[in-house]
């Protein structure tokens, strides 16, 4: 079956991490630090690709980069992650074991770890597809997120799902046929609706799933003022509220 993601998974290039890898309790994460001391942090939640994979560990790197304490943490909790050698036909069972609303206790986790070791006082979160899904969840559970990034996680619809606790961003590609455009307008108009607290959502032209977090050899040409703009903007969200 094709990839319904239309993300490029396959011989990627090397990536030299800068950071490190620690153990949080019952969990795995990668962490990367700025090069001075902050109090602000910021959770990276990984794609159905988990934790490991190099195009997640350069984000990480590159929220440090931009001044922030950077962790991803393993939110499959040492459970194999989706390969690109896995069939899509099995891909709804996998999910029913890799549930992107069941991130609480793993997030409390982190935070007590942010907080207690790192000294962190403000807490971001942006997270990627299945992490995205994961950040709009959280986003509507745990106040102790000052804000939020959801890079095209799929939007399931209820009444529960639009009263967000604390700023939040959607970040879309036009071309990703795993978000229709009605879903985008449904967010938006239940947003409107429901939520108290800032939101914005935008869609970026001729942008396909898993855009966003490309490392620039990955990147086409055409692609690239995109993925740059939906990164700066991401940055700029994070910066305005933490």
């Amino acid at each position: 079956m094709a990839d319904p993601f239309l993300y490029d998974s396959g011989e990627r290039s090397r990536y030299r991490c800068h950071g490190q890898e620690v153990q949080i309790e019952h969990i795995k994460a990668y962490a990367c630090k700025p090069s001075f001391s902050t109090d602000k942090a910021v959770i990276v939640v990984h794609d159905i690709f988990g934790w490991l994979f190099p195009d997640i560990r350069y984000i990480v790197d590159l929220v440090a980069l931009h001044g922030y304490i950077a962790i991803c943490p393993d939110f499959f909790k040492g459970t194999e992650p989706w390969k690109t050698t896995d069939h899509w036909a099995d891909f709804a069972d996998w999910m029913k074991d890799h549930d992107p609303m069941k991130v609480d206790r793993e997030a409390d986790v982190v935070l007590k770890y942010l907080k207690e070791q790192c000294g962190a006082k403000k807490i971001g979160i942006v997270g990627f597809s299945w992490g995205g899904m994961a950040v709009h969840h959280l986003m509507l559970k745990n106040p102790q997120l000052n804000a939020g990034v959801s890079l095209y996680g799929i939007v399931r619809d209820s009444e529960e799902r639009y009263n967000l606790l604390n700023p939040t961003f959607f970040i879309f590609g036009e071309k990703d046929h795993t978000i229709s455009y009605d879903q985008i307008t449904l967010l938006e108009e239940k947003l409107k609706q429901y939520c108290k607290t800032a939101y914005k959502i935008k869609v970026y032209p001729g942008q396909v799933h898993g855009f966003a977090q490309l490392k620039p050899e990955d990147m086409k040409p055409q692609d690239k003022p995109y993925i740059e703009e939906a990164r700066q903007d991401m940055f700029d969200w994070i910066k305005t509220y933490i």
